[in-house]
């Protein structure tokens, strides 16, 4: 079960001085904080056709990414780890790149059909060449992610979306 480093200072004073430390303090004895996937959330997670990666670099440079792939993109390996491909963008890395400075990593896996939202914390390993390819075949690279913290999160302010036709913003 996750302990009270979960959070740090800033995060522990905002708590006290907001009125939410009871709250987050209930969370932790009832344990809804875990530092595994309980068996509840993995197929979920394997079912999720997305989810929203956020990297950063050594000095602390933040990415967000939209990683996206269809159902069976991310490959549960065992209660502590999944994995994802790295499919081809646009040839920046910024994700991959932050990986190479700092593996800290966070996966937000949204579900707007139904409002479940579900925050994955993490140490991220790059797998390159056959080790890739072994997990997800014709892939040259992908990323593993050791659990650390799982956070889930209620429905409320999630918008009930539903897939749309893509459209450009101009982007190559």
């Amino acid at each position: 079960m996750p302990s009270n480093d979960d959070f740090h200072a800033g995060e522990r004073a905002l708590q006290r001085r907001w009125g939410t430390s009871t709250l987050w303090d209930a969370a932790r004895r009832e344990r809804l904080l875990w530092d595994h996937l309980p068996d509840w959330v993995q197929p979920r997670i394997a079912a999720a056709p997305f989810f929203f990666l956020a990297t950063s670099d050594a000095t602390g440079r933040c990415d967000c990414s939209f990683k996206g792939g269809g159902p069976g993109l991310v490959r549960i390996l065992d209660a502590r780890r999944f994995a994802f491909p790295d499919f081809d963008g646009n040839g920046a890395f910024m994700s991959l790149g932050n990986l190479q400075q700092n593996p800290q990593v966070g996966c937000l896996f949204i579900d707007f059909g139904d409002g479940a939202r579900l925050r994955v914390n993490g140490r991220a390993t790059l797998l390159e060449g056959e080790a890739a390819d072994r997990l997800f075949p014709g892939q040259d690279r992908a990323v593993v992610v050791d659990v650390e913290l799982v956070v889930p999160n209620c429905a409320r302010h999630i918008p009930a979306l539903r897939p749309a036709a893509a459209e450009s913003w101009g982007a190559a």
